[in-house]
């Protein structure tokens, strides 16, 4: 009869079913047997997740995923990808989680799960150190602002009714300002720690930042909520046992968790 052979149908589905939810569950388990965290990272953005002289792969995001590897009792192994394909690699099965500045969005989330943020970030108002005229956004008004046109700090720079100046990214926008061809960048906070950091001498300063912050967190598949709950804890003992603020102040000389 047609409906028994519906219900046999459905019964030989079951277990398939079944086991594919038990997989997803032990995903944790099979980790800790193997001992190896697989992360997948780009490899090519300073100061988060790059290559030192000696071409060995370093970076915050790097050292972050490694103690977090270590709390979960297993080593970080990181496969490098181009940013355009990383997020994708999840759904290959090419890696267990992405550490790589992976911004918290609605839009993420519907697809993916997220640990709790481990980084934020802010957009930041630099100038000149001599510089006393501009001391928030709204002083940008007729100013000249150095800016990737296409990015959010320019659109905020420009909805402060800045002038802009096109670059290519931080580094040229900070020469501009430097120089005196811009009166001012709004750019990443992170950028502007790593910068500070590498030439702590240089005539700039913040007078500025936005109250509401962008957060990082470490991306996987979802269905893992093993995986997700022990990150999250090795995350926690990270920052409570001092190890992330050793690695906060290592590459930003500053804690960047907040």
């Amino acid at each position: 009869m047609k409906w028994l052979s519906t219900i046999a149908a459905v019964a030989a589905l079951l277990p398939m079913l079944a086991g594919g939810s038990a997989a997803a569950g032990e995903r944790l388990n099979q980790i800790k047997q193997a001992g190896v965290l697989k992360i997948g990272t780009e490899g090519t953005y300073a100061p988060f997740t790059f290559h030192d002289a000696s071409g060995k792969l370093v970076g915050f995001d790097v050292e972050i995923g490694q103690a977090v590897a270590k709390e979960i009792g297993v080593k970080a192994e990181y496969l490098e990808g181009k940013w355009d394909g990383l997020i994708a690699g999840l759904d290959a099965n090419r890696y267990d989680v992405v550490i790589n500045q992976v911004g918290i969005t609605d839009e993420r989330k519907k697809k993916y799960d997220f640990s709790e943020p481990y980084i934020a970030s802010k957009a930041v108002l630099i100038v000149k150190s001599d510089n006393d005229a501009i001391k928030g956004f709204a002083d940008l008004k007729g100013k000249r602002a150095a800016q990737s046109l296409t990015s959010n700090f320019g659109k905020l720079a420009q909805s402060n009714g800045a002038e802009l100046v096109g670059t290519d990214g931080f580094d040229q926008s900070i020469q501009l300002v430097l120089t005196g061809r811009a009166d001012a960048t709004v750019n990443d906070s992170l950028s502007f720690l790593d910068f500070k950091k590498q030439k702590p001498n240089a005539p700039v300063k913040v007078v500025a930042s936005q109250d509401k912050a962008d957060y990082s967190g470490i991306i996987l598949r979802k269905g893992e909520p093993e995986l997700v709950e022990a990150i999250n804890k090795a995350l926690a003992t990270i920052k409570e046992n001092g190890t992330y603020k050793t690695i906060s102040d290592k590459y930003f000389g500053a804690d960047v968790s907040k």
